[in-house]
């Protein structure tokens, strides 16, 4: 009996579309779920070597905690990612609405295409272009001191000022790209329609435009908070190391200190603080795009 109904199954269009996706899906549970089951299981250890029979504790989270070189390096980290998103997506909104309302369609491909430039290049690369040119001799104190603005070369580099920069020009075009792509989706006759309403052309924007490009603004807010939060690149070779953030953290304890549970506690508390983040982003949005009651 069991074998017609096996038979029947793998008939079924149910069957053939889990076949279809079977490769994806453990390609995703080795890759991604696999790695983040580890973490999380090493965060509850006493010890970090599989060899010995493990208790589980929750004393590293305590610990981790309890440190308050933890909460001001991952207060840091959040404070930065805050303020790169920000700059990122203020500044990635204004281009992307030039390219899909202002350039005529024959050129918005042309522009896409020189966005992606910064992808053709090693994302190191692009860090270390940064350090040459906010160096004490780099380009930028070149400049001033030959146009004689400052007497002496400023300190920019080991500074929060310059991990923002690099790390908001490096993620620039993931937050151009979906905004661009939300924008475009827009019915031109809504905007007509506000405008023959009598609405000013920044009401237009403020109540048609931006609410129905909000999913791309989420998007590259997702893309460039999520990331930047967890950079290790670019605080260890801009900031000197002396301005680390919670990869950093993690790093060291995963590696220098070979301390595995207490850097897999850091990693799944920073993970925790980044879902929190998200979420509250999202319900404040979700509370924006219903407007005002009454």
């Amino acid at each position: 009996m069991a074998g017609p109904v096996k038979t029947r199954w793998t008939r079924t269009e149910a069957f053939n579309g889990y076949l279809m996706i079977s490769p994806t899906l453990i390609y995703a549970l080795l890759m991604l779920a696999a790695p983040l089951v580890m973490i999380v299981a090493y965060s509850f250890f006493k010890d970090g070597y599989l060899t010995v029979i493990h208790e589980f504790t929750t004393e590293n989270y305590v610990q981790a905690w309890s440190d308050p070189i933890f909460r001001a390096i991952l207060l840091r980290s959040v404070w930065v990612s805050v303020l790169v998103t920000a700059v990122t997506v203020g500044l990635a909104f204004p281009v992307a609405y030039f390219i899909s309302f202002v350039l005529p369609a024959q050129k918005k491909s042309l522009w896409l295409f020189l966005i992606t430039i910064p992808f053709w290049t090693s994302y190191l690369i692009r860090v270390f272009q940064w350090k040459v040119i906010l160096s004490y001799n780099g380009v930028i104190n070149s400049v001033l001191t030959g146009l004689g603005i400052v007497d002496h070369p400023l300190q920019m580099l080991n500074s929060v000022g310059a991990i923002a920069v690099t790390l908001a020009h490096s993620y620039a075009p993931f937050a151009i790209l979906p905004i661009f792509v939300s924008l475009e989706k827009i019915d031109r006759s809504f905007l007509e329609a506000g405008q023959d309403l009598g609405e000013s052309r920044f009401m237009t924007f403020w109540r048609v435009t931006l609410p129905l490009a909000m999913p791309g603004v989420i998007g590259a807010v997702m893309i460039v908070f999520i990331p930047t939060i967890g950079d290790y690149v670019t605080p260890e070779l801009i900031g000197g190391g002396k301005l680390p953030m919670v990869a950093n953290m993690i790093q060291q304890n995963m590696l220098k200190i070979d301390n595995k549970p207490l850097g897999s506690a850091i990693a799944v508390s920073a993970m925790l603080v980044v879902a929190a983040i998200a979420l509250l982003f999202l319900m404040l949005n979700r509370r924006f795009l219903r407007g005002p009651k009454g």
